[in-house]
């Protein structure tokens, strides 16, 4: 209770007078700021953070991470999108051009755009209850005038004075209440004041509803001879300035597909027709005897968002003279000036509507519209990660947004298990069954890899790679680390424009998990476990059934399977391989250690590493670790000092030195110590820490037969390797005893083939 009332008292003000709001807008110009340059300032306020799409770095608004809904509505990728939208408020907002413009969004089902809705809905109103994003309206009062006439629509009772307060219903903001000349002098010396390329602007005149009230108070003042016209009329008792919640029907008007209605209904609303006859409308129609529920009422003062715009086509010819002229009419002798940032939605079907008259040219009934539009694509994600976390917010309860200091720490997140709550109704309760590590990462890079353009695949590579040059940025090739900006991939070609949709994992997903729980490994005698190939045989599988895949579609996506279950088995084979060698790692003490006698080598400097000491470079230190841990060099390659051959001296400084000295340009700004370098940062080093291969368990483990594996004699080097494997794989990568057991057995199936 006491945080509730806390945050509503941080949120609202008590009602002030006009003079305290023009006082408070020059301490604060946002307060009074046009739309298109409030929704900026929002945006903007909430800074900016570094991400990797399509192996290039991106600096992506934190806006759009929807951090004010704790990121449930959060939109994934479609960073440059995202930018280019801000980049386009910039110019409409400075007046450098596109103030004509509707802002239109468009792409394939589940690319994220109701979430793009949702989170401008989020982040405006969360911002307007902050102290800087106030946002401010106008109530009037005339019953304290005298004469009969009121703005209670009709009703002559005496009411308490709270009662004859009525706001602005199209939430005008106060600066229009001033005349123009007046107004002007407010602006500049309230854009004097704001340190802000962009000034702040005040176009419009007063909404109907408060010219209403406004006329019908200078009537009355003028009537009883008052010098001071302008101060009588805004006088506390008459007008006084409110802040409100930026919310859906104030200041964000929101045009469902399912809503109905003549187009000036939809539009700005429509009259009360009881009410023309109760009101004094002295022979036309009252504005007071409007109802101000159209999109465009609702979202004046910020942001008009029309939701799927290819059911609203109708209307979009009549949005014309919006963003041209920033009026409306309610009648023909009503006007209305309307301050809002015109935004439209729409799936591809809307462009087939808008090319209907293609071919009619420059005689094209539709062209005018079509040059008013400023079109944003969204595309399904390229990016694995992203992939990958969308697909388990769709399963799932998780709203956090991943961020990661590494690429490591993110490939983690990818490849981490899933716990799913399912009905069971044989005990009418429920269970969790697991989904296993890597499956969520193979839905998701098969998801990726039926999205990208094959086209301008680099020889030698193939889209798995591609898929990894653009979560990562860069593939390691043995001792080689290759980035993206290493490979021509065109302009982008139709990367992300068709592919396998979220929509379609998360049910094939749901269809495994609800399936009879002895379906899949009775063979193996454990509780049922979502595997990766039972994931990737599912989809698959499913293609020929999926009405959203054309025939083509599913045959070219069928034919990207195999490079995908290939590189989803190479993951399970390392985590086999680490679990197995586990307590046989070299710890990174030693490589740190290795690193620092090298850096002592190369320049011939004595280097003080993070604990204080003082290295020499040792010869037969650098000796042992290339032989032995490396593998890389036989005792014969050192001579009777520990000196190194060309061979090993090569190596040393084009894959060791090289790197560090990568490291050191690359953070120049700093004082750089080689202490400071993570190790995994070497390629070389990274294969030390991370890869072992069937060779080493063989030289490790003499006795070991993975033929043996799924029912191992007791007492045998196998049964100890396995227990010690099951119990790692469950400590080390978060697999259960399930998950590890069949995944193990998959891989030991495999090696066996080809272990004699």
């Amino acid at each position: 209770m006491e945080d509730a009332d806390r945050e509503l008292r941080e949120t609202y003000e008590e009602p002030m007078s006009l003079a305290e709001y023009v006082e408070g807008a020059f301490e604060n110009p946002t307060v009074a700021a046009h739309a298109s340059k409030y929704l900026l300032d929002a945006i903007e306020s909430m800074g900016t953070r570094t991400v990797v799409e399509e192996g290039e770095e991106k600096e992506r608004y934190r806006f759009f991470d929807d951090p004010a809904n704790d990121g449930e509505h959060a939109v994934l990728g479609n960073t440059e999108v995202l930018n280019a939208f801000v980049d386009d408020l910039r110019s409409i907002a400075a007046e450098r051009g596109k103030g004509e413009k509707i802002i239109w969004f468009d792409g394939p089902t589940a690319t994220g755009k109701s979430e793009l809705k949702r989170c401008l809905v989020n982040g405006l109103r969360e911002y307007s209850k902050t102290e800087d994003g106030r946002r401010y309206t106008m109530e009037w009062n005339i019953a304290s005038a005298s004469g009969g006439r009121s703005l209670s629509y009709g009703d002559d009772r005496a009411v308490a004075d709270e009662e004859n307060w009525f706001a602005s219903p199209v939430q005008s903001n106060p600066l229009t209440v001033f005349p123009p000349e007046v107004r002007d002098r407010i602006l500049t010396e309230m854009n004097d004041r704001l340190d802000d390329h962009i000034d702040v602007r005040v176009d419009s005149e007063l909404d109907p509803f408060s010219r209403e009230a406004y006329d019908y108070l200078e009537e009355q003042y003028r009537r009883m001879g008052e010098d001071d016209l302008f101060s009588a009329i805004t006088d506390p008792n008459h007008l006084r300035v409110k802040n409100y919640v930026v919310d859906i029907g104030q200041g964000i008007g929101v045009l469902h597909s399912e809503d109905a209605g003549p187009p000036k209904e939809r539009l700005v609303g429509s009259w009360m027709r009881g009410m023309l006859q109760e009101l004094d409308s002295r022979g036309r129609k009252n504005p007071q005897a409007f109802s101000y529920d159209g999109v465009l009422s609702q979202g004046n003062g910020l942001l008009t968002v029309v939701e799927d715009a290819a059911q609203h086509a109708d209307l979009l010819q009549k949005l014309l003279n919006v963003p041209d002229e920033q009026t409306v009419k309610l009648d023909k002798g009503i006007q209305m000036d309307i301050d809002t940032q015109l935004v439209i939605i729409s799936n591809p079907d809307l462009e087939s509507q808008l090319n209907q008259h293609a071919e009619a040219g420059g005689k094209d009934p539709l062209k005018a519209l079509k040059r008013r539009l400023d079109r944003r694509s969204f595309t399904y994600l390229t990016n694995v990660s992203l992939e990958a976390e969308l697909i388990r917010r769709e399963l799932t309860n998780e709203t956090d947004v991943w961020r990661a200091e590494s690429y490591d720490e993110l490939e983690n997140r990818i490849r981490e298990p899933l716990s799913v709550q399912v009905r069971n109704d044989d005990t009418d309760g429920v269970s969790r069954r697991e989904i296993a590590p890597h499956a969520v990462e193979a839905a998701a890079l098969y998801s990726v890899v039926t999205r990208l353009d094959g086209d301008d695949v680099p020889a030698g590579l193939d889209l798995v790679d591609k898929a990894m040059l653009f979560d990562r940025g860069y593939l390691l090739d043995g001792d080689d680390r290759l980035d993206k900006d290493d490979f021509d991939f065109g302009d982008g070609g139709d990367d992300g424009d068709q592919g396998i949709p979220v929509t379609y994992t998360r049910d094939t997903l749901a269809d495994l998990l609800n399936e009879e729980s002895d379906r899949a490994h009775a063979e193996y005698a454990v509780e049922e476990v979502v595997m990766p190939r039972d994931l990737l045989n599912a989809m698959a599988e499913g293609l020929s059934g999926a009405p959203v895949f054309s025939t083509a579609e599913r045959t070219e996506y069928e034919n990207r399977l195999v490079p995908v279950k290939n590189y989803i088995f190479q993951c399970q084979e390392e985590d086999v391989l680490d679990a197995i060698m586990a307590d046989k790692r070299v710890d990174e003490e030693t490589v740190e250690e290795y690193i620092e006698h090298v850096y002592a080598w190369a320049t011939d400097e004595t280097v003080v590493n993070d604990r204080g000491d003082e290295i020499e470079p040792d010869a037969l230190k650098m000796k042992v670790f290339e032989t032995e841990h490396l593998g890389r060099f036989s005792p014969e390659s050192y001579g009777s000092e520990h000196d190194p051959a060309p061979a090993v001296e090569e190596f040393r400084r084009n894959k060791v030195i090289t790197a560090l000295n990568r490291h050191a340009w690359e953070n120049r700004n700093d004082d750089f110590q080689v202490s400071d370098i993570d190790p995994k940062e070497i390629p070389i080093i990274k294969t030390v820490l991370a890869n072992y291969d069937w060779d080493d368990v063989r030289r490790v483990y003499e006795d070991f037969d993975p033929s043996q594996w799924s029912d191992p004699p007791s007492d045998t080097e196998t049964a100890t390797v396995k227990a010690e494997t099951i119990e790692n794989l469950v400590e080390m990568f978060g697999y259960s005893e399930a998950s590890a057991e069949l995944t193990s057995q998959h891989v030991m199936s495999q090696v066996s083939y080809k272990w004699d």
